[in-house]
């Protein structure tokens, strides 16, 4: 294995690049097709460097050092992003298509390395990564998107404000893109500050990720060449037979052991990790749900919500139950029986029913009613229907399936069957003005199944993404033959 070393004592991480200076005038528009590739892949890459970069911190937490595998891995992951950021929209400084690999490339107008560091502390890779980067995030995300950059429009009378959201670094990255397509050239001072700027990101993306406990200093480095970084070389470990001094070579042309089947290995472990910890979350949420939201009498139910209308009647949009072939089993398992509850407020005395749909919209054809068609911030939305009747009082009606009347808190449950049906909240005796407080619940016998479901699942993707990681990482390890 090559080893690494410093030839000076400046900052472990270094980010070159130089300009081409046969830039294509107008290839700049159309790159954002001819990168999408690379953004696919990369958003799997990403995916990858988070679970292994966790994977680091508790190695670092356990041993005090950083995986060299794993290492290696998510320097490649940054200097690929990199590439792809100076060929497109991050510096737009060369035409030349960025490789698709972890490896450094020599020969590419854009390079990044990090020093693989011997000893890492314990109790700086618990807050750097958060508290002790945050000025940092704050000078990046002005690099990156948090710059706003406003400006009054002079071509309207009302002087409306346009705001450009890409950060310093897009803004002036187009500016040399709009001089590159009339002049054939890339400023040079732009390219120098943009470079300075990507540097300055580059290095906190690699503390931040714990590759190095030195902290990044907050000096906007510009220029292609890094004059404020190590220059990195590796250096055969092996002393040559005739006894002479080792040449150095740049980093990165020695072997890796990152191949495209160990590089998939671990995104497909990635993805498996976070499907599975969606299931499980799910399965909590769920068993949380059931248990914490199920009263006395079995039910899940939801939390109050006041409904009030002007007219005379407060009724739901269609409740469609239509099971196939007679399969009439599937709604009672899965949902068992429903509760509804209405509350009156205190002196009056309020009605609850349900009914078939067809009936019931010839009982309110011309009664002014509401019907509940959404929610909006919290509050329900109703789209209300005109009419001059009164209607008699719901109770003495022989349109229900189920009903109920009276002061207080009203209850009604129903076993939901096949066909089209409405839910009705009125007053009792048929008048205007009706308020009432509602709740929700059914008794849900299917989510006892459901979590027992979505943990097994999510228990088996767990392990398999674990045992898929550790064998990629382990064969790594082996090859290398690093600690």
């Amino acid at each position: 294995m090559e080893a690494i070393h410093v030839t000076t004592s400046t900052y472990p991480v270094r980010v070159d690049a130089v300009l081409d200076t046969s830039l294509s005038r107008g290839l700049w528009l159309v790159k954002w097709a001819a990168v999408i590739p690379h953004y696919l892949i990369l958003a799997f890459l990403w995916l990858s460097f988070v679970v292994l970069s966790l994977v680091a911190l508790v190695a670092i937490l356990v041993t005090g050092r950083y995986p060299r595998t794993i290492f290696d891995f998510n320097v490649g992951v940054l200097r690929w992003s990199w590439r792809v950021a100076y060929y497109a929209y991050g510096a737009l400084g060369t035409d030349q298509y960025p490789p698709f690999t972890l490896r450094d490339v020599p020969d590419y107008p854009a390079r990044f390395e990090v020093e693989y560091p011997e000893r890492l502390s314990r109790g700086l890779a618990l807050v750097k990564w958060w508290l002790l980067a945050i000025p940092h995030y704050v000078v990046v995300g002005i690099f990156l998107g948090g710059g706003v950059y406003v400006a009054n429009e002079a071509a309207t009378s009302e002087h409306a404000p346009w705001v450009w959201g890409g950060g310093l670094i897009g803004l002036l990255v187009l500016v040399a893109a709009v001089v590159l397509l009339f002049t054939g050239r890339y400023p040079r001072g732009v390219f120098d500050l943009v470079l300075g700027m990507n540097r300055w990101v580059l290095r906190v993306a690699a503390y931040a990720g714990l590759m190095t406990d030195q902290y990044p200093p907050f000096r906007l480095d510009i220029g292609g060449a890094d004059p404020g970084s190590a220059q990195l070389v590796a250096t055969d470990p092996r002393p040559p037979l005739d006894g002479s001094t080792p040449p150095a070579s740049p980093v990165g042309e020695g072997p890796t052991d990152w191949s495209t089947g160990r590089i998939v290995a671990v995104v497909t472990g990635s993805v498996l990790l976070l499907l599975s910890g969606g299931l499980i979350a799910s399965g909590i949420t769920v068993a949380v749900a059931d248990q914490g939201m199920r009263d006395e009498a079995g039910f899940v139910t939801s939390s109050p919500e006041t409904f009030t209308t002007e007219t005379y009647a407060v009724t739901t949009e269609n409740l469609e139950f239509h099971v196939a072939d007679g399969a009439t089993w599937v709604p009672e398992s899965l949902l068992g029986d429903a509760r509804i509850t209405a509350t009156a407020p205190a002196g009056s005395e309020v009605f609850l029913g349900i009914g078939p749909t067809e009936q019931i919209q010839g009982y309110l054809a011309e009664v002014p009613h509401s019907v509940l068609v959404d929610r909006a911030d919290g509050e329900p939305v109703y789209r209300t229907t005109t009419g001059t009747a009164e209607p008699n009082e719901p109770a003495d009606l022989d349109l229900w399936t189920v009903q109920t009347a009276g002061p207080g808190e009203q209850a009604i449950t129903w076993a939901p069957e096949d066909g089209d049906w409405t839910i009705v909240l009125m007053n009792s005796d048929g008048t205007r003005q009706v308020t009432a407080d509602i709740t929700v619940g059914g008794e849900l016998p299917a989510l006892g199944a459901a979590v027992a479901i979505l943990l097994s699942i999510g228990g088996t993707l767990l392990v398999l993404s674990v045992v898929v990681i550790a064998l990629a990482l382990r064969r790594g390890s082996r090859n290398l033959g690093a600690p």
